[in-house]
């Protein structure tokens, strides 16, 4: 096996113990050595790939939204796909560990909380500038407000779990959520 090939492996081995002590004893109970000691390596390497704590968490939850496989539907379906997107980002075919580790991390600990403002503040203004068509200043209002609902129920529904929000059902949700995203999506945020 080449050398890049090693350091590759390593890397990818050293970020899956790290999230699998993340998710099982969250940022402050976990350390270098104990991510070391999973891997089997000095926590030398750790440090020679990741810099620190800090940096080993971030390369642990780099998370991608993967909004940009959502295809722009018509103007008034846009709420709809959103939450659609998401609920399968949390909880179905597009779910994975980083996003539960970071939501129920980000409460907590302020590494976590402000990689979570950088991810949904550019993923999801991208997404607005790409499907409402404004400028990035409303971009980011938008993008704000989207924020506080997809949080929102993210929080309630995987970490507080708050009935009866934990047990409805996908259809439901998007029925009752899909309105209030496409308002701030398309609607008239003005003002009056």
């Amino acid at each position: 096996m080449a050398f890049t090939e090693r350091s590759a492996a390593t890397r990818s081995a050293i970020l899956s113990a790290a999230r699998k002590l993340l998710a099982e004893r969250g940022y402050e109970g976990t350390t270098i050595r104990a991510v070391a000691g999973m891997v089997g390596i000095d926590p030398s390497m750790v440090m020679r790939y990741y810099e620190n704590k800090a940096g080993l968490f971030s390369a642990a939850i780099d998370l991608d939204l993967n909004l940009q496989e959502v295809e722009p539907p018509a103007p008034e379906k846009v709420g709809e796909v959103l939450i659609r997107h998401f609920l399968s980002r949390w909880e179905g075919n597009l779910a994975d560990e980083a996003i539960m580790l970071l939501l129920r991390s980000a409460t907590t600990n302020p590494v976590a909380a402000e990689r979570i403002r950088a991810i949904f503040t550019s993923q999801i203004a991208s997404f607005v500038v790409r499907v409402a068509r404004c400028d990035d200043a409303q971009a980011t209002h938008r993008a704000g407000l989207l924020s506080t609902q997809l949080l929102g129920l993210a929080f309630v529904r995987y970490v507080v779990e708050l009935e009866p929000i934990v047990s409805m059902d996908v259809e439901k949700l998007v029925h009752d959520m899909a309105p209030v995203l496409q308002y701030y999506l398309a609607g008239d945020l003005t003002v009056r």
